[in-house]
């Protein structure tokens, strides 16, 4: 009997560590199925916003490609332009101040030239001739001596009808 008590007493115990073993389990259970059914919701909440991630990267990769095609059409813009300053002979010692200076100079000196070249003009139509050209020059005078007194004429006659 002593035997069977201690039996009954050792599996009571054992029970006794069994169902708190077991209640153990039970709540370790249910938190790892509440943890696993947060982890399902979470992994279904994230599978949801990757389909517009992924939309929004295509985007970005179509975004990407066109900026790499206009980085090249740019970059080959940029060297047929400086090919072309090289061809022109730019030099970066030329910029806007030192261009107003050399228009300001040219207009300077086409005031200086202006006149010289309106003589020159006027002889142009010489003859080539020494002799010619003295006759012709003679015949500008006179010419232009009459202009002069038909001009006094004028001023005379618009002088005398005023008074």
């Amino acid at each position: 009997m002593g035997d069977i008590s201690l039996r009954k007493t050792a599996v009571e115990e054992k029970k006794a560590k069994l169902l708190k073993e077991s209640k153990f389990l039970l709540d370790y259970t249910r938190k790892a199925i509440a943890r696993l059914t947060y982890l399902k919701r979470t992994l279904a909440q994230l599978e949801e916003d990757v389909a517009p991630c992924e939309a929004q990267m295509e985007n970005w990769k179509m975004n990407l490609a066109v900026m790499a095609s206009k980085e090249r059409q740019y970059l080959l813009q940029y060297n047929n332009y400086k090919a072309l300053l090289n061809r022109l002979g730019y030099t970066p010692e030329i910029n806007h101040g030192v261009l107003v200076e050399m228009a300001e100079h040219r207009k300077e000196l086409e005031k200086k030239t202006k006149p010289i070249l309106d003589t020159l003009r006027s002889y142009q139509d010489l003859p080539p001739d020494k002799a010619l050209a003295a006759l012709a020059i003679e015949d500008k005078k006179r010419q232009y001596a009459a202009a002069e007194k038909y001009l006094e004429d004028i001023l005379q006659s618009a002088l005398a009808t005023n008074d």
